[in-house]
């Protein structure tokens, strides 16, 4: 893994799709014209912010402090969806948009992804609930999967002190299609583990990005997080897969990720402890750290023997 010297400027582009009659937006950013595509990265946020802030965030003297200009100047295609109910997608339906809801969103924009760039396969990143989705999305369309990113993920729940707390507003959330965030509730998400993982102008930045797109978000990857554990199962994910676990993070209790590691049948498979990361890893100091990590696995040579 290479930082180049310079960093292309790396335009975007806008996309829309429909699920229905649901208007679903895309972000792409694609490799400079002369490098060859290495592949298609598509990337699933989770359930507190959309995907740009997550995925395409700039801040200023934070060399590629964008995911997807990350990736797009290593050579590859690099893409994002903001799921329904989020950012720039359609908010208009009453339902909480759980984590299933959010698989289908992935079914049609790679649908649309294949036709649009003619993509066979993606290598997929999820991050806290969008691990989840991406998961589920994995175990429902395996041909479409190439490679399988899960950070933060949560299989049981089993052993997360953030979701024991979560768990407490469960009532509250239960009945409700979307729940207010705010500038203090973002400060949340890095303060609750192990403050210091993050420097506070990413952290600014971040927090702007979120709150110029949305004031609220969906309720339904919380509620299946608290109350409906495990959504999906291991042995039925047959695709190489990486399981990212931040040092600090309060949501991936270690032994429930080792307990699922251990069932995915596939034996290209890897578990990467990220040191000195709480939870939303491309937004801590180590962040460059996690990059190295998920960028080797993506470009992983395919084994010759296989037994």
């Amino acid at each position: 893994m290479d930082l180049p010297a310079t960093q292309p400027k790396i335009s975007g582009k806008e996309h829309w799709t429909k699920k229905g009659d649901v208007k679903l937006f895309l972000w792409e950013k694609a490799t400079p014209a002369a490098r060859p595509a290495r592949g298609t990265v598509l990337f699933v946020h989770g359930s507190s912010m959309g995907s740009q802030p997550t995925f395409d965030l700039q801040v200023p003297g934070r060399p590629y402090s964008s995911a997807m200009d990350f990736f797009a100047a290593q050579g590859f295609n690099t893409w994002c969806m903001d799921m329904e109910g989020y950012g720039r997608s359609d908010k208009k339906r009453n339902i909480n948009c759980d984590i299933a809801n959010g698989a289908d969103d992935l079914e049609v924009a790679t649908e649309y992804i294949m036709k649009a760039a003619n993509v066979k396969q993606f290598l997929v990143y999820g991050i806290s609930s969008g691990a989840l989705r991406a998961a589920m999305f994995a175990q429902r369309q395996p041909a479409r999967v190439q490679r399988l990113a899960l950070d933060a993920f949560v299989w049981t729940g089993e052993g997360s002190p953030t979701l024991a707390e979560r768990r407490k507003k469960l009532p509250d959330m239960i009945g409700k299609n979307r729940r207010p965030i705010d500038r203090a509730f973002v400060h949340s998400i890095f303060n609750r583990d192990h403050p210091g993982c993050a420097d506070e102008k990413t952290i600014e930045a971040f927090a702007d990005a979120i709150l110029e797109l949305d004031d609220s978000v969906p309720t339904g990857t919380y509620v299946d997080m608290c109350s409906k554990l495990p959504v999906v199962d291991p042995a039925k994910i047959d695709v190489p897969t990486l399981i990212m676990r931040g040092q600090f993070d309060g949501i991936a209790g270690f032994d429930d990720l080792v307990e699922f590691f251990k069932r995915l049948p596939n034996p290209d498979k890897q578990f990467a402890v990220m040191p000195g990361i709480s939870h939303a890893s491309f937004h801590q100091i180590n962040y460059l750290t996690v990059y190295h990590i998920l960028h080797a696995f993506f470009t992983q040579p395919e084994p010759i023997y296989r037994g």
